[in-house]
């Protein structure tokens, strides 16, 4: 849909219906508030919307959305804010729609080990109540403590966690769905197994917001482990460090998180984030955060201790073990907080790149290769057990010419680079509106029509998230 067929300016009978729908309290027009919503965790960018609305229930998102629909007026859904692709933004202006207080655990179902959600609630609240019950929801962003449902269902988030217990979409039985035109559908069973017509739940993971608002989820769960190992491992060269990673694999042994963390990335963290604590030798380059969990301590230990055989093969300093609770959190907290430490340094740009975990080491060193022509500095972090690395490049002393023109010609060669490497340019971040551009790298034109066609199916005014992915 070309711009000028949006309704670009909002009428004070737009306002005047909008407030018969969420109610005066829960409509944002002024200019501090909508403030609060222009902008996510994506780089520097920020969008002002014309409207905000605090939705409460299913009803009401369906009279927004229809009358959106018939008005041709944008409409972006926000979870928490937390992304990093612009996912969220709402460019066109139009209405802001806000899932803050669809925030219920509707069902936790023990017999069946399932939860129904709204798609408001913080993952993290949501891992904490499941424990009490003795249940387990394995996907677990760095942004946990704040991230929405709703958004991880839309990126299809995954997480350290993932190398053993697979992302979001892994665990999603059934959605309830607001369309574009109001309608409210259900996508799925709750069941376990459903050969039954066209997956439309796994179409909708992923789809960030742009075919539908996911209003309620239903996930199975899992249940929880009761014991887990962590250790961290520095290594004096990076590249070493992610060779390392397909070795421990060769062991039989999948570790419930397998992180990769370049210096860089830990002194920033230490720098910026209060209460973290590490000493870490000159000459170290990286470490890895390696994590085992179960049920039995003797398989865990015995496990460890194939790791720690291997790692003599390899030029590590002193490994660390954390023997308790307190100190698996402070590792846990140095490793989550690399993104925030990171933001706080410079302007940056987060490339979400993925590839087979055995060319691990080739897309580090084709990072830093690239790096170097184009005059950039990059830290990189990320989910090393899965081939996921998050290469941040730093604007630091580069012009703004540089920055805004040259530079996308070296992230184009690292998307490039991982294509060449059988991987792609998004793991969990999702492709929004900063990755867009990228698509033609990964998707033949033919292939790209296919996902527009989908898109005009469900949306065809495209009023839903417009500007995002392939818009």
């Amino acid at each position: 849909m070309k711009g000028e067929e949006y309704k670009l300016k909002l009428t004070a009978e737009d306002v005047q219906y909008f407030e018969t729908v969420v109610s005066k309290a829960h409509l944002y027009i002024n200019q501090k508030k909508l403030e609060q919503y222009d902008h996510d965790y994506t780089e520097d960018l920020h969008f002002l919307p014309q409207i905000v609305l605090l939705a409460d229930n299913t009803q009401q998102i369906s009279q927004i959305a229809k009358y959106c629909n018939e008005q041709r007026i944008p409409l972006t859904v926000r979870g928490a804010g937390t992304g990093l692709s612009g996912g969220a933004l709402p460019i066109k202006g139009g209405v802001l729609l806000s899932m803050e207080k669809m925030n219920r655990i509707i069902e936790i179902d023990e017999e069946n080990f399932q939860a129904t959600v709204e798609p408001g609630v913080i993952t993290q609240v949501f891992q904490e109540e499941l424990e009490k019950k003795g249940l387990f929801y394995p996907p677990d962003p760095a942004s946990k403590g704040s991230c929405f449902i709703g958004g991880n269902l839309a990126e299809n988030s995954g997480g350290p966690k993932a190398v053993k217990y697979g992302v979001t979409k892994d665990y999603v039985l059934n959605l309830e769905v607001v369309l574009a035109d109001g309608s409210i559908i259900w996508t799925g069973a709750n069941v376990l197994k459903n050969a039954t017509g066209l997956n439309l739940t796994q179409l909708m993971v992923g789809s960030e917001g742009t075919l539908g608002i996911i209003t309620k989820a239903v996930f199975r769960l899992l249940p929880l482990p009761k014991k887990d190992i962590l250790m961290l491992v520095p290594f004096r060269s990076a590249v070493e460090a992610c060779k390392a990673v397909s070795a421990i694999f060769y062991l039989g042994i999948t570790p419930s998180g397998l992180e990769f963390m370049e210096k860089d990335a830990l002194d920033f963290a230490k720098r910026f984030i209060p209460g973290i604590e590490l000493e870490i030798e000159e000459d170290i380059e990286a470490h890895l955060l390696i994590e085992l969990d179960g049920n039995e301590e003797e398989l865990l230990m015995s496990q460890a201790e194939s790791i720690f055989t291997l790692l003599g093969d390899y030029d590590c300093g002193e490994i660390l073990l954390a023997d308790n609770k307190a100190q698996k959190d402070r590792l846990w907290k140095l490793r989550r907080s690399l993104g925030e430490a990171v933001k706080v340094n410079s302007i940056y740009k987060e490339e979400d790149t993925v590839v087979k975990r055995a060319e691990l080491p080739r897309l580090l060193e084709g990072v830093k290769r690239i790096g170097k022509q184009y005059n950039f500095q990059s830290v990189c972090y990320g989910h090393a057990g899965d081939g996921n690395l998050h290469v941040n490049i730093l604007k630091g002393e580069m012009s703004d010419e540089d920055w805004n023109g040259k530079l996308k010609e070296g992230i184009r060669e690292i998307f490039e680079l991982c294509k060449q490497l059988g991987g792609t340019i998004s793991g969990e971040h999702g492709i929004g509106l900063v990755q867009k551009e990228y698509m033609d790298i990964v998707f033949t034109e033919r292939e790209i029509a296919l996902q527009k066609s989908i898109k005009q199916s469900f949306d065809p005014k495209g009023i839903l998230n417009p500007g995002k992915i392939f818009q």
